[in-house]
């Protein structure tokens, strides 16, 4: 996954989560116009403000430790309903639900996957698939994210 090194989450989760967000993850991607794009949640949901806020917060902390070299932006948002899934305490939490999963090795030649999260056992997410069911190493993982089922969201009596 393209998560932020440890060290520079545990330098900036504590902001977030004192100000009371769920951390729910970061990644970076680099380059001329790199992004550093943290995630944030919490029980009534993230505006616009909830983001600034934070934005605000996190930035005051980057400007002193510039813990990236070069120019980047930094973005703040919602997970969306497509919610990253950074950790294996994510997996589970969602056992149950629709994950798309990209690997970073292939499992039997493929890379992408999509299916139900069955379980999570000793760093292995079981996703069944509409053919089988797959283990999936998590130090294998490289980006995932819930899907969202409309289906299973239309609000009633439209």
């Amino acid at each position: 996954m393209r998560q932020i090194p440890a060290i520079i989450e545990d330098m900036l989760k504590p902001v977030v989560t004192g100000l009371g967000y769920e951390w729910v993850g970061a990644e970076f991607r680099g380059g001329t116009n790199g992004l550093l794009r943290i995630y944030i949640d919490s029980p009534n949901g993230v505006n616009v403000d909830d983001c600034g806020r934070v934005s605000d917060a996190v930035s005051g902390i980057l400007d002193v430790e510039d813990p990236f070299p070069g120019r980047y932006v930094l973005e703040v948002s919602s997970p969306g309903l497509d919610r990253p899934l950074f950790k294996l305490a994510d997996f589970e939490r969602f056992k149950g639900r629709v994950a798309r999963i990209r690997m970073s090795r292939p499992i039997n030649r493929q890379k992408k996957f999509q299916g139900v999260i069955e379980s999570v056992t000793d760093g292995v997410i079981t996703l069944k698939t509409n053919t089988d069911a797959v283990q999936l190493p998590f130090v294998d993982i490289d980006r995932a994210n819930l899907v969202f089922d409309f289906d299973l969201h239309k609000v009633s009596g439209t």
